[in-house]
């Protein structure tokens, strides 16, 4: 068969077969069994009756697992990075202050998305592997006055996870929106956004909710809602007859246009997009899911499994990365021992194992691993078959740890439960 188009004879491959894998990285995960089956159901038009039902179950369901009473609570079509720059780029008016506190990698990425949006971005940092006393972000509020405080709930890249509690409580007095990014702990870490006064946070599907990435909820309040439809702007195809434009900047993305997307969920069902059909049955299984098991047993479930793969690790002398205090139940980060080809491990433990954990970015690259224990994948047969994994290819590098160990310290943890 030619590669060259244009002879007529089309260029095709096989049907796709990818082989199972146990996805142990910082993300994307094992999919919920549960949540591969709805993506194969039929076909709903986006103003079906049915479907638009489903709409409004999915904001009923992820207002449960947000911890909120927000009506603005919904979907964005895309990775969780849509729903982070949906938020910033209506929230965010060219020249506005926005503050960004960094701890890893995805604190520049908000960064970035704010300065591209024109803000006047003030950010503070801290070592990788630590995160910030509270005080010291109240501090920086205090003194940069900002419009919006952009922060990071845990970030993957360190595997560190920022506290929060405290924080918005502040921010509220101050006069100061608080935008979260939840997309590593929404399901798997506490998290209220009513309690902890959160004005907007946005998330993935693809950590602990364990479903694909593709769509990304997120959930913001009255306060929010007020600044962003200051800047409202339908366009001309499908603008009703007598509604004018908002006084404010118009919001420069169509697509992340938040005051648009409200009209589109709401009863005015505004045409703004066509809704992304199985993305949305995927996430609203992936919520049902959740919410069915019970959102405290499954922090529970999340941090059993992370101490029980973290007592394997140190049962091979391995020594885990950052501040005690500070990590994510969720993620691991290990360093890799000296004289270990990092990459040899995790590509034999591929293709050998038919398991994936993570490399790591920036200052960490090449110094540490990420081990993820995430919704369908966080349970006990994918701790032990990890930790046997990494012993054998430990093991092939000369890397000589007492031999069954690790499963044995899993156990010991599981067993201390019972």
């Amino acid at each position: 068969m030619s590669n060259t188009p244009g002879d007529g004879a089309p260029i095709l491959f096989e049907s796709l077969d990818p082989p199972p894998r146990l996805l142990m990285g910082p993300g994307p995960v094992d999919v919920y069994p549960q949540v591969l089956r709805v993506m194969t159901t039929p076909m709903l038009g986006q103003f079906d009756p049915r479907f638009t039902n489903y709409m409004n179950e999915v904001m009923v369901l992820y207002r449960q697992v947000f911890r909120t009473l927000n009506r603005w609570t919904l979907l964005v079509d895309g990775s969780a990075r849509a729903g982070i720059e949906a938020c910033l780029a209506s929230m965010v008016t060219p020249g506005d202050k926005v503050l960004v506190p960094i701890f890893g990698r995805f604190g520049y990425l908000l960064k970035e998305i704010a300065a591209r949006y024109d803000a006047r971005v003030e950010s503070i940092e801290t070592e990788w592997g630590s995160v910030f006393e509270t005080d010291r972000i109240v501090d920086a509020v205090r003194k940069h006055k900002p419009k919006v405080l952009a922060m990071v709930h845990g970030d993957t890249s360190t595997t560190m996870v920022q506290p929060l509690d405290e924080i918005g409580r502040y921010c509220r007095d101050a006069g100061v929106l608080v935008y979260v990014d939840a997309t590593a702990t929404l399901g798997g870490h506490p998290l209220e956004v009513d309690a902890w006064q959160l004005d907007a946070v946005s998330a993935g599907l693809q950590k602990c909710l364990s479903g694909p990435p593709g769509s990304a909820p997120i959930t913001f309040n009255d306060r929010v809602a007020e600044v962003v439809n200051v800047r409202k702007h339908i366009e001309l195809g499908i603008r009703p007859q007598g509604v004018p434009d908002g006084p404010g900047d118009r919001i420069r993305s169509n697509y992340f246009d938040l005051p648009m997307l409200m009209d589109y969920w709401s009863p005015a069902r505004l045409n703004h997009h066509t809704e992304a059909t199985s993305m949305l049955y995927a996430a609203r299984e992936c919520a049902r899911v959740v919410l069915a098991e019970g959102l405290e047993e499954g922090f529970h479930r999340h941090a059993i499994t992370s101490r029980a793969l973290r007592a394997g690790l140190e049962a091979m002398d391995l020594k885990l990365y950052g501040d005690p205090s500070a990590r994510m139940v969720s993620v691991t980060g290990v360093m890799i021992p000296e004289g270990i080809d990092g990459d040899r491990l995790r590509a034999e433990m591929l293709e050998d194992f038919g398991i994936e954990i993570g490399t790591s970015f920036g200052p960490l690259h090449g110094k540490i691993w990420r081990l993820g224990t995430m919704g369908y994948v966080c349970r006990r047969s994918s701790v032990f078959r990890c930790l046997t994994a990494m012993e054998a290819t430990l093991r092939r590098q000369h890397y000589i740890t007492p031999a069954g160990a690790a499963v044995e310290a899993a156990y010991a943890v599981y067993e201390e439960l019972d």
